[in-house]
Parts: C-alpha cells; structure tokens; sequence
C-alpha cells in the first residue's frame, strides 16, 4: 500500500477550508525567512500558496542574510503584539550567525504553529500538546486516515532531531505505541530497525535503508528529502523497500504534503484558541 500523502492533504485542506468559512474567525499566518536559501524560499512559497487554498491570511517577512539575531527577535516579537497575526513560522535553518534557540524561544507559544518553542514542546512531551511540530503530527494523521493505529506496534524512529526525531516518539509513545528512538550512535541499526513494526526514517541520508534494515510487512515512514542526480529521494530505498513492507510513503507525495497540511490546521486552531484558550 502507498500511503498517499498528497491525496489525504488535498482532502484535509478541502475540509478545513470548509470549516475556516463556516467560522467567524480570519486566521492569519505570518513567516519570517532570512537570506536568500533557494530551498527556503520554495518551502516558504508553498506555505502561503497552501495558505490562500484553505483562505487563511498570510504575510511574509524577508530579512537579509546579514540579520543579526536581535533584529530577527525584534520582527518577531512585533507579530507577537499584533492581534491581526494567529501564527508564526520562522523558517529553519537560519543562518550561523543567528542564534536558533533564542529565536524559536522568543516567538509566543500561542502563536508558535510550528510547535518548536519549549513550553510547547514541554506540554508534548508530558502528554498534554496543544501544538506539535506538523512534520511528526502530520505523520500521525496520515496513519490515521489510513487505518494505522500504533497501540501495541513496536515503533522505531530513526532520527532524534526536535524537528522530528523527537517529538515523533513522544506523539507515539501518547498513542501506546513501544518506541525505540535511534541516531548516529546506535549500535547494529539494522539489527534494531529490522524489529519495527513501524518504521520512522529521518537522517537526511539517500536511500540509506535497504530491504535488509526493514521487517516484513512493517509500515515504513519516508521523512527524507535528497537530492540525487538532480531526482528527489527519500531516506528509504523505495523500489527496494516497497516489495517488503505492507505500506511505504513514496518520496515526494507523502510526509511533505502532510507537513503543509498540518501547519495550516495549527494556524486555524491558533485562531481559535486566541479567542477560547481551551480550544482543540
């Protein structure tokens, strides 16, 4: 089964854009991009592409490369204060003179859609998210328009970044799933990923897991992006994998779609929550 990240997105989005107008509420997303990183730019495009979809708002802020980490805080801290903003994204990577930390930290949790800022990666962490980071939810959400359900699964996540990595096996830990999280240091990953019943990969490595790494029948999760030969890949050897697992998402069309999805759900209940905190 290919898990169809792209068919499910299309039908998520058709959904909440119904629910957006059905509202009294104008969601509005505002990012922050600094520099000229061609990747960051698509990926900021796409947001407000999804963004005018669904009819939330949306604003951009570009700095340019040379921002200083003051100067990012202070965007940032002015969309805090307006009432017309529901969300913001600061988009990652920024550059090295910036301090990362300081810049996720200064956005509110309230408008924080990307669920990177601590206090809502605290709440996730003890079970009680309000927002968690789009690319792990959104890969909850796609097992669930599927079927999956990881109660009772051996879940492995390959990857212990706070983008995914991490906030993945607390989202599948809250779903009673058995989590093995693995990384650079692991030893025998093969021995460790070969006993998941479902497989998380996210390394940033071409095609790195092989049949050999892979259970058979598991439900396999591609969250890779490379580029090889100028060909868009996956984390996962697809047409390797493919054959042995009883479900793949294919690289593209399945984590990224749904990421984008997810970001857009984040803002509108951002937006609601400004209006009722207890809000889901």
């Amino acid at each position: 089964m290919i898990l169809d990240g792209t068919r499910v997105r299309e039908k998520r989005i058709e959904l909440l854009r119904e629910e957006i107008d059905e509202s009294d509420l104008a969601p509005r997303l505002a990012t922050v991009i600094v520099g000229n990183d061609p990747a960051s730019e698509l990926y900021v495009r796409m947001k407000h592409a999804a963004c005018e979809q669904v009819h939330i708002g949306s604003v951009g802020i570009t700095l340019p490369g040379s921002a200083t980490t003051a100067e990012v805080v202070r965007e940032v801290t002015a969309l805090n204060h307006d009432p017309d903003i529901s969300g913001i994204l600061v988009q990652l990577p920024l550059p090295p003179q910036i301090d990362t930390l300081q810049v996720i930290e200064s956005v509110s949790p309230a408008k924080d859609v990307d669920g990177f800022h601590p206090e809502n990666l605290g709440r996730l962490f003890s079970g009680h998210p309000v927002f968690a980071p789009c690319t792990p939810l959104g890969i909850m959400n796609l097992l669930d328009e599927y079927g999956f359900d990881p109660a009772g699964m051996h879940a492995v996540v390959v990857g212990r970044s706070i983008e995914v990595g991490r906030p993945m096996g607390a989202l599948l830990l809250s779903r009673d799933a058995t989590v093995t999280t693995c990384h650079s240091k692991t030893r025998d990953l093969a021995a460790v990923t070969s006993q998941a019943d479902l497989l998380v990969v996210a390394i940033g490595r071409a095609r790195f897991v092989g049949p050999s790494m892979v259970k058979a029948g598991a439900v396999v999760i591609d969250v890779g992006t490379n580029r090889v030969d100028g060909v868009l890949c996956g984390d996962v050897d697809f047409d390797r994998v493919k054959d042995r697992a009883s479900a793949i998402t294919p690289v593209p069309g399945g984590v990224g779609p749904m990421t984008i999805a997810t970001l857009m759900e984040n803002t509108f209940l951002a937006a609601k929550r400004s209006l009722c905190p207890d809000a889901g």
